[in-house]
């Protein structure tokens, strides 16, 4: 008897702690939309689908160029032949519209080697910029340094402590050697959907652009590296870049089309539940000739921007 209203006062008394872990929390996402002629999104037009359900959506707010960090991750094992593209990268990072944090690191080791904080000194950090190591597989695995970065993302260096809309930029060939021979049939990487999956926790959209390493490159490599780096950009919602199974002959135009997107990024908010580790939403437009990318699983609570800029887009 004793023993069932101890019971029955624990379950009381933990009861209101269960309720609140188990209700909706507002939760936040990166929406980019693609369109040649871009319209702005808004809660009217977007609409989401959390766990295939129809959820309204609380805003919908464009990233202001001061309300975004941007990662630019080289790894170290590419090519020599990078260093004819080191321009095409400064001209990238100096062309960032003001305001814009900017941090850039070497993927050397399943780390990421930075000389700076992330800054919205655009010429001081393509000062930073240098011809990579060239050894074959310096970053051990490109997605153990993605991991490793995004689970150790530097705080704000100029924002003063205000959250960002956070991207991430990778030049690499996308190959995981920790997974094994890179045939067609071995296309499934528990490192890979680490890596995803801590993206997808901290709301970090991830693009990324193909280039040969000193190592693996051409034929099986490329295949595998590009289909692992499609399913990085798919599952969080960025881009992933080829020109062919080679390197690309200028890097201008998909840093072009990496900056226009994160200039047509919206967050949109909404509720989730918090009884699941990851949620699946899916986001649709009735805006003409406009697509809409986002992460297909987002942590329920995710926060991207302070509340401060949230100015709900009409």
């Amino acid at each position: 008897m004793i023993k069932s209203r101890i019971l029955l006062a624990v379950a009381l008394f933990a009861s209101p702690v269960l309720a609140q872990q188990e209700g909706p929390v507002a939760t936040q996402t990166i929406v980019t939309a693609d369109s040649k002629t871009p319209q702005k999104l808004s809660a009217q037009t977007l609409k989401i689908k959390v766990n295939g359900h129809e959820t309204p959506l609380a805003s919908v707010v464009q990233v202001p160029s001061n309300g975004a960090q941007v990662a630019l991750l080289i790894d170290d094992g590419l090519r020599s032949s990078v260093a004819r593209q080191l321009n095409d990268l400064k001209n990238f990072i100096t062309s960032l519209p003001a305001g814009t944090e900017i941090l850039v690191g070497y993927m050397q080791n399943g780390r990421v080697d930075s000389g700076q904080d992330f800054t919205t000194d655009h010429a001081a950090a393509a000062q930073n910029l240098r011809i990579p190591l060239g050894t074959p597989g310096a970053s051990a695995s490109p997605y153990f340094c993605l991991s490793d970065f995004i689970q150790k993302w530097p705080e704000e260096a100029t924002g003063g402590g205000t959250q960002k809309a956070r991207f991430v930029m990778m030049l690499t060939n996308g190959v995981d050697p920790y997974n094994g021979s890179v045939s067609p049939m071995n296309q499934n990487s528990v490192y890979v959907d680490n890596a995803i999956r801590d993206a997808q926790r901290a709301g970090v959209p991830v693009y990324s652009i193909y280039y040969g390493d000193a190592g693996f490159h051409g034929g099986a490599a490329s295949f595998s590296g590009q289909n692992y780096l499609s399913q990085v950009a798919e599952a969080t919602g960025g881009r992933a870049y080829f020109q062919g199974t080679g390197s690309p002959v200028s890097l201008t135009p998909f840093l072009t089309e990496f900056r226009n997107s994160i200039a047509e990024s919206y967050v949109a908010t909404f509720n989730a539940s918090s009884r699941s580790n990851l949620v699946d939403i899916r986001f649709s437009t009735s805006l003409p000739g406009t697509k809409v990318r986002a992460p297909q699983n987002v942590r329920p609570g995710t926060r991207i921007l302070a509340s401060g800029q949230l100015a709900v887009t009409p």
